[in-house]
């Protein structure tokens, strides 16, 4: 994605079964699940640069002793400085400690059977040590300590925090991450009081009814009965002090989460890549967790996939194939090759299918495998286009060797033709100056365009804002002085906000949200702007299962095309003489390509929760109040 957009957070978890001593004897480190935990953080380190963290729980300790690790950093480098700091535990150790886990278990920090690591990539608020998960709810007693980190945004945290109240809590901070965090705390007490006042009543002491908790604690329940009134999109990690672990995924699957477990460890985290590097493993052996399930691990080992919440209609994210997760993925891979692919006839459309004077290319790196499927989709259009030429000359009788090579030697002019420059840092106070030096981010390629000529066109991930392509990319593609300059989008267009994880929020943010008010105002149907605004403010009085998507009606007004030809408008700069053109996805494409995440709703309007639609009418409320006020 040309224009940087943040977005969903990444977590590992990494539970070991069996005693620290046998991965000694075995792998030669007593640090083998921290090691492990590290490179799955590193391996996911694309989900968050907003800092990083790290608890560890040490099974079966002494009471007195510290059994719960966090460390958190929040640093520019993040990752470096979070493991630089678990690290120095062990730097000043004698090689006799180091080879031996139970002394290590027993004095060192982060030495423990079961780890959560978290990388955070904040959408809102500011990025305070404060923010950084992994949270945690202390109490004395064990079964009640409750470690939480997770990727998730709640539509309805005003809900969920009122509802806090209604338990009696006074909570000191409002933020989805605190209210989550209360209030699986709050059934966690609930569940932990339940059995202690059951095996009280049979005579048990309260050092034998503790014990027992630990066996009988139902996590199932306890999840089930926490995320009841849960409105978003989520992947929630958590640990319970004596051991237990959880990972729990919402009802739409909308955030993604992977797993893998054998007879020494499990792990889970966020991208399925991520952990067969980690292990070594297939694809086949890692097992995606069904949404509205949680994975439970318990205490003695016992895994299982337990339903929490009924699931809906699955809307995985589709931005996570298009840009967001790393392309390692076979599927992602694939799925990012096809969404490029299906682009070709779009394109030779735009160009005439004059390809002996386009040149093709891509912006930024992570659009280079959308870039392979474009061009192998022209050549497969090419090579029909060969095929009908010879066969009509054959038939002729006009085919010789000449013509022959000259109908072969046709092919697709593919160049490297933007590179992206280390970021640009100036210390200028005056905007003119410093908006010149931006404007520089991308260097290009001189010498192979032909002045006058030559269609460029680009492949980019996704078109969110257009400010990129107008203050950078298309200024400086401009001074190879093509005839045209076509900018493809993988993606079709961001029109709606997202409330699940993805930091778009604002209408007025989105280039096709602009794109839909000039229209409107260059045909004096402005006016439509205020009933939808009445419409959207007597939605805010329904029930949110009864609220529909108002703003939807307005993009109703314009074909596809009509926006697409509207951006291509806003996004070409004063000063610049060539023709710029835009070409986006269509979601019917989109759908095909990636079959199995159709989570759509910054595209479609069509939210796979109720929040949703709440959410998307408040934010054009807030627009047309020119408020800055976040709506969710």
């Amino acid at each position: 994605m040309s224009e940087q957009i943040q977005h969903e957070c990444g977590l590992a978890l990494v539970r070991l079964l069996k005693p620290l001593d046998y991965y000694y004897e075995k792998y030669g480190t007593a640090l083998y699940g921290l090691n492990k935990m590290h490179l799955l953080l590193q391996k996911q380190r694309n989900r968050g640069q907003d800092g990083a963290g790290l608890v560890n729980i040490k099974l079966d300790s002494q009471p007195g002793v510290p059994y719960i690790d966090r460390q958190r950093s929040n640093s520019p480098q993040y990752l470096q400085d979070l493991f630089k700091s678990v690290f120095s535990n062990f730097n000043h150790l004698s090689p006799q400690q180091l080879n031996d886990p139970q002394w290590l278990k027993d004095n060192v920090p982060f030495v423990g059977e079961l780890l959560l690591g978290h990388l955070r990539y904040g959408t809102h608020g500011v990025n305070t040590i404060e923010s950084v998960h992994p949270f945690i709810r202390h109490n004395n007693w064990i079964t009640r300590n409750l470690i939480i980190a997770g990727n998730f945004n709640l539509t309805n945290v005003d809900e969920l925090f009122q509802e806090l109240l209604s338990y009696g809590q006074h909570p000191m901070k409002k933020s989805d991450t605190i209210t989550v965090l209360e209030k699986i705390g709050h059934f966690l007490d609930d569940e932990v009081q339940r059995l202690f006042d059951w095996f009280k009543r049979e005579g048990h002491s309260n050092e034998e009814i503790s014990k027992l908790i630990i066996d009988h604690l139902d996590i199932q329940k306890m999840l089930q009965r926490s995320v009841r009134k849960f409105d978003g999109g989520y992947v929630m990690a958590g640990l319970i002090g004596h051991g237990d672990a959880f990972v729990l995924r919402d009802p739409a699957g909308i955030r993604p989460a992977y797993y893998y477990h054998d007879d020494e460890i499990v792990v889970v985290a966020s991208e399925r890549p991520a952990i067969q590097t980690c292990l070594g493993v297939r694809y086949a052996q890692v097992a995606e967790l069904k949404p509205g399930h949680a994975l439970i691990i318990k205490k003695d080992g016992h895994i299982s996939e337990e339903l929490c919440k009924e699931p809906v209609h699955p809307s995985p994210c589709s931005f996570e194939r298009i840009y967001f997760s790393r392309g390692t993925d076979r599927d992602i891979y694939l799925e990012r090759k096809l969404l490029g692919e299906k682009l070709a006839d779009s394109i030779l459309k735009a160009i005439d299918h004059d390809l002996d004077n386009t040149i093709f290319s891509f912006i930024p790196n992570t659009a280079e495998v959308a870039f392979f499927g474009m061009i192998k989709g022209l050549e497969a259009r090419l090579n029909s286009i060969k095929k009908e030429k010879i066969l009509s000359l054959l038939s002729d009788n006009k085919l010789d060797e000449t013509t022959l090579n000259d109908i072969l030697s046709i092919s697709v002019r593919a160049e490297k033709l933007a590179v992206k420059d280390e970021k640009i840092r100036t210390f200028i106070a005056d905007k003119a100056s410093r908006d010149i030096l931006v404007s520089h981010v991308y260097d290009v390629t001189y010498g192979i365009v032909y002045d006058n000529r030559d269609t460029l066109v680009l492949i980019d991930d996704s078109i969110v804002r257009g400010t990129t392509l107008k203050d950078s990319i298309i200024s400086i593609l401009s001074t190879l002085r093509p005839k045209k300059i076509i900018i493809v989008s993988s993606a079709p267009q961001v029109r709606y906000p997202d409330c699940y994880g993805i930091d778009m929020s604002k209408m007025n943010e989105f280039v096709a949200f602009r794109a839909l008010i000039s229209l409107l105002k260059e045909e004096n149907k402005e006016h439509m702007l205020t009933e939808v605004y009445n419409k959207c403010k007597e939605q805010e009085k329904l029930p949110v299962d009864e609220i529909d998507n108002c703003v939807r009606e307005l993009y109703d007004l314009y074909t596809y095309n009509q926006i697409s030809d509207k951006i291509s408008e806003l996004i070409t700069p004063d000063n610049i003489d060539c023709d710029v053109h835009v070409i986006f996805q269509s979601i019917e494409h989109l759908h095909s390509a990636c079959p199995n995440n159709h989570g759509d709703w910054y595209f479609s309007g069509n939210y796979p929760t109720p929040g949703g639609n709440r959410v998307v009418n408040r934010a054009f409320i807030n627009y047309m109040e020119n408020s800055d006020q976040r709506p969710y």
